[in-house]
């Protein structure tokens, strides 16, 4: 780690903040570039892809010329390699090798998976990403949709990247190998943090980037077995890398004091975080390069970690979302076939004044919680979940991490105290006992009262000063749901085409 920081440094990669991180700017691109994103198509791969808008194939001609291009580019630089893993669990474990242009990247790399102090005698990488970030593709020449490329080739065992210096792109081209692999081997891939309780009982967090799934996992009172990526196999769950991806967005010291002090620490990478010139000091508030500020980091930063990030079958499943509506109740229970409805939905939504011309509550459906990554059809990894939820009676709960008493811009953000609260009291039985009301737009089941929350919290119709304009928000949202769920209906079971929400 030293050497790569000496490296970087001397590079002008970046600058050392105050504590001792790694600060660098990634320039243009401060988040993934889905668009362009290709695999190659291929026999023996392309019977499993699901085609489409997210999974958008190239021809191998095109990749094979591209990546002689960039092959004869790097040569004539320094380069940084690193061999690691991919998967906590040796039974399907993935051995890879991350090649890149930057000291800085290779730093990230070795934080985010599982390396070794030194490689075993005889490593044999079976996929290779190979990272030229300052490499800017010809479209016209290269076959790209723009300069910037991510392309995955399953007959090469290669990920081809160019053209972005965002780190996030080599992270999630392993983890979408991963989701193309695990399934073939009968193990749920799945974009969620996970730690465990007192009693052994596992927990996993389902949920779209600014939902709270790194936040809400990071419990003094719970080991982490990690934030983001994991795979849950016969024998139980396991972490797919071996470090931590948190948004550090207006990151706080009192209500989130592990992550915070991850983040304030040598070996840390940040991205993108504005810090001043002079002392060195980071201002997390500040969205000045990005609202996607970004921290890398080992597990074993966080001081309370299952040791070897396995665990055994989750109890209780949570889906998180960050509805800004703010006409979702901040906890409901689902029944199974109401958890399979809202994991093929995977809602969140975004903000108004996040993009230019959002002026008001904008819905995403991300399939799974995680289209951009997953590579088989939606009901592959569904149809795993919901066996395994069965199999394992697991608990599922929707919170709401969103806004209360009014959409985004009139309601407030749900107190994190609050939401603390209520999934602790969903982990530890404390719901058990309790009633619950149903809720009449989306057919969920609202606890009467939890532990240490105000009761006018829980049911969000209450909340709002205008009961009829809570009603037209709720019947508008359920509508967005209503049309998403059209693309799923023909292969949805009976079971869950019943709890559909309908407008």
């Amino acid at each position: 780690m030293p050497a790569l920081y000496e490296h970087a440094l001397r590079n002008g990669e970046g600058q050392l903040g105050a504590a001792g991180q790694f600060v660098v700017e990634t320039g243009e691109h401060t988040g993934r570039s889905p668009k362009d994103k290709f695999f190659v198509r291929e026999p023996g791969s392309e019977t499993h892809i699901d085609w489409g808008e997210t999974n958008k194939p190239i021809d191998a001609a095109t990749f094979d010329a591209l990546f002689e291009r960039v092959a004869a580019y790097l040569s004539q630089r320094e380069i940084y390699a690193l061999d690691a893993y991919v998967g906590a669990d040796e039974r399907y474990r993935l051995p890879i090798r991350v090649i890149t242009q930057y000291a800085w990247q290779s730093l990230f790399s070795r934080e985010l998976f599982i390396t070794p102090a030194a490689p075993p005698e005889g490593f044999s990488p079976q996929f290779t990403i190979v990272d030229a970030a300052e490499f800017v593709a010809e479209p016209a020449r290269d076959g790209t949709r723009s300069g910037t490329f991510v392309l995955v080739n399953m007959a090469r065992k290669i990920v081809l990247i160019g053209g972005t210096r965002y780190a996030g792109e080599i992270k999630k081209s392993v983890f979408t190998i991963m989701n193309y692999l695990m399934p073939l081997r009968q193990v749920l891939s799945m974009h969620c943090s996970a730690n465990v309780g007192p009693a052994g009982d596992t927990a996993i967090f389902f949920g779209l980037s600014g939902t709270g799934k790194t936040t809400l996992s990071a419990d003094s009172n719970r080991p982490l077995v990690g934030d983001d990526e994991h795979g849950w196999s016969a024998d139980g769950i396991f972490n797919f890398e071996g470090g931590c991806y948190a948004k550090v967005i207006r990151l706080s010291q009192k209500a989130e004091p592990e992550i915070w002090a991850a983040t304030h620490r040598f070996g840390t990478v940040l991205e993108n975080v504005v810090m001043d010139e002079s002392s060195r000091e980071l201002d997390l508030e500040s969205e000045a390069k990005t609202e996607n500020t970004r921290a890398a980091y080992p597990v074993e930063f966080i001081p309370n970690i299952v040791p070897g990030l396995m665990a055994g079958h989750p109890k209780t499943i949570v889906m998180l979302t960050a509805d800004a509506f703010g006409v979702l109740p901040p906890i409901a229970k689902l029944s199974p076939e109401q958890a399979m409805y809202h994991f093929l939905s995977g809602y969140t939504a975004k903000v108004a004044g996040t993009e230019k011309g959002v002026t008001e509550p904008t819905a995403t459906f991300s399939t799974c919680f995680g289209a951009p990554f997953m590579v088989h059809h939606p009901t592959v990894y569904a149809k795993l979940l919901g066996e395994r939820i069965a199999q394992h009676e697991v608990t599922c709960w929707l919170v709401n991490t969103g806004w209360t008493g009014g959409a985004y811009g009139v309601g407030k953000r749900m107190a994190i105290a609050h939401t603390r609260a209520m999934v602790n009291a969903a982990l530890d039985g404390s719901l058990k006992d309790v009633s619950f009301e149903r809720e009449p737009f989306f057919g969920l089941a609202i606890p009467t009262s939890v532990p240490n929350v105000p009761s006018e919290v829980l049911n969000p119709r209450n909340a709002w000063p205008d009961k009829a304009e809570y009603d037209a928000s709720a019947k508008k949202l359920a509508g967005l749901f209503f049309a998403n769920f059209k693309k799923f209906e023909a292969n949805a079971s009976d079971g869950v085409k019943a709890v559909a929400i309908t407008p």
